[in-house]
């Protein structure tokens, strides 16, 4: 398998989605799959002059419920998938989906998603990739050459996918006889020259079709989706507190967002009324509390390091300095707690209930 592809972050840490359980599923046995791909993603490689920027397209069909699935990631350019028969659960950031037959997803490179709830359902999904040159929101939108949408139609189509960011859709069955044309091309054999230009028509008629849908479904797009700020919004609620415990520092969480540091933090203080190192902390401290409470047979040194803090004493000066309490009599507080929890939920009342659900009633 090729190298996984990097985004463009000062650490290097988001990396382009392998698919690595849906490949190996695929080699078991468990799913049919029938794809073109470059890089990493399972499937017949792509020549390398053929539909540059294409990532990955084709489809899974999975005859029975599986024991694995696509765990959180994000992806190298502007993911669409059709679900054309079964169900699956699909998941972006604090929203869950269970999808059905004719649903569409829809998402953008930043936009960290999940595939299985947590292992994928039967069914056959569709899916297309197609790189435009973006990482983070408010930079411009590059097609391929190949797409063939008029100037005007292109630009509509990526409005709509910049200021409306919903994942989900209900497909109509134009866009299902369009995938499922993708579908029949990979599947009928290799990436051939005449089989490349009716993959070209194929993938730009879901493209049309898309943009009929999006047409006819958006009532507002909203401007703030393509901006700076919005790029700093997302990398805080939703990047920064999934990996505090890198080695971040203003500099490098502002290259991140594209940004230089003065600019950065004055996003970051109109948006969370402090400064990015404090909010740094916070997080830091808030992945603290959880391990301290949910996990604890994790050392103090150990939670510290999980956290992002260089020691374990560094850790507990700033965790009191910041709630009063050292980590260990805040980990002894939860338990006690929990315990306390736990003792009155075994000392509800026992008695037998009756057949419609309600609780018998003592004779006094």
């Amino acid at each position: 398998m090729a190298d996984t592809a990097l985004f463009e972050a000062p650490h290097g840490i988001w990396r382009a989605d392998t698919c690595e359980p849906l490949d190996e599923a695929w080699r078991r046995g468990d799913v049919a799959l029938e794809a073109f791909a470059r890089g990493s993603y399972p499937g017949v490689e792509l020549p390398a002059d053929a539909l540059p920027g294409l990532k990955t397209v084709g489809f899974w069909d999975a005859p029975r419920d599986q024991v694995w699935g696509l765990d959180w990631h994000r992806n190298e350019g502007i993911e669409i998938t059709y679900l054309a028969t079964g169900s699956l659960g699909f998941s972006t950031g604090r929203d869950e989906w269970r999808l059905r037959g004719g649903d569409l997803t829809i998402t953008r490179p930043w936009q960290r998603h999940r595939v299985g709830n947590p292992n994928v359902d039967a069914c056959r999904l569709h899916w297309l990739m197609i790189d435009v040159g973006v990482r983070r929101p408010q930079q411009p939108w590059q097609w391929p050459s190949w797409i063939v949408l008029s100037e005007p139609d292109l630009a509509r189509l990526t409005d709509l996918l910049r200021h409306c960011e919903a994942p989900v859709w209900r497909g109509g069955a134009a866009i299902g006889r369009a995938f499922r044309s993708i579908g029949d091309l990979v599947r009928s054999g290799p990436p051939d020259a005449s089989r490349e230009s009716r993959l070209r028509l194929a993938i730009n008629e879901v493209l049309v079709e898309l943009l009929s849908l999006l047409e006819r479904q958006v009532a507002v797009l909203d401007d703030h989706l393509s901006t700076v700020m919005r790029t700093v919004e997302y990398f805080l609620a939703e990047e920064l507190p999934a990996q505090v415990e890198l080695d971040w520092d203003l500099a490098t969480m502002a290259a991140h967002c594209g940004l230089g540091r003065t600019r950065f933090t004055h996003y970051v203080r109109q948006i969370v009324n402090m400064s990015p190192i404090r909010y740094l902390t916070e997080c830091r401290l808030e992945r603290g509390k959880s391990l301290l409470a949910e996990s604890p047979g994790i050392g103090i040194t150990d939670t510290a390091y999980a956290c992002g803090f260089g020691s374990g004493q560094y850790f507990a000066t700033v965790f009191r300095a910041h709630t009063g309490q050292t980590p260990q009599q805040f980990r002894q507080r939860m338990t006690a707690t929990s315990d306390l929890r736990d003792r009155r939920h075994a000392t509800r009342d026992t008695r037998p209930a009756l057949a419609d659900g309600r609780r018998a009633v003592s004779a006094s």
